[in-house]
């Protein structure tokens, strides 16, 4: 089941994002989050009315996936940054793209003009689901982030809606 997100699921996206940051490159964050960041991130983003939705399985959230700022000036407004995240117990079930076709959907309702998703390298899974979702890639940005002492090159997708 998809449903928009809560306050109280904070503690819960922590702790499916949390090992995204220590044990992996798909975020460049190094700082593990609590309960009490992800809480204020949940209502910066929906404040700006931006969908934030998580997916529940037997009343456990197992997944989440939110729109934010691509970048911070007003003229960007009208494209936004994914962000989709499954608990490592719930990968390879399709999950992911679900929450992005509802997170697409979402974008439309809101009248977004583009989306762009951001893969540090290498993630095939992640280029797949942009694939899947006819997202172009329009840039890829060479050893522009450096996490767990290498080098790591960026790309950027684009779906215009």
């Amino acid at each position: 089941m998809i449903r928009n997100v809560q306050l109280s699921d904070a503690k819960r996206i922590a702790e499916i994002y949390n090992p995204y940051i220590k044990d992996t490159i798909i975020t460049f964050e190094e700082e593990l989050v609590t309960e009490k960041d992800i809480a204020e991130r949940i209502k910066y983003i929906t404040a700006k009315n931006f969908p934030y939705i998580v997916y529940e399985e037997n009343g456990d959230v197992v997944g989440y996936a939110y729109l934010s700022n691509w970048r911070k000036r007003s003229a960007y407004d009208i494209t936004l940054e994914t962000s989709v995240y499954i608990d490592e117990k719930a990968q390879a079930k399709g999950l992911g793209t679900i929450l992005y076709a509802e997170l697409i959907n979402k974008a439309r309702e809101i009248n977004i003009h583009s989306l762009i998703g951001v893969i540090s390298l290498p993630n095939p899974i992640s280029q797949k689901l942009h694939e899947k979702f006819n997202f172009e890639l329009v840039g890829n940005f060479k050893e522009s982030g450096l996490k767990f002492n290498k080098l790591i090159d960026v790309e950027f997708w684009q779906l215009i809606l």
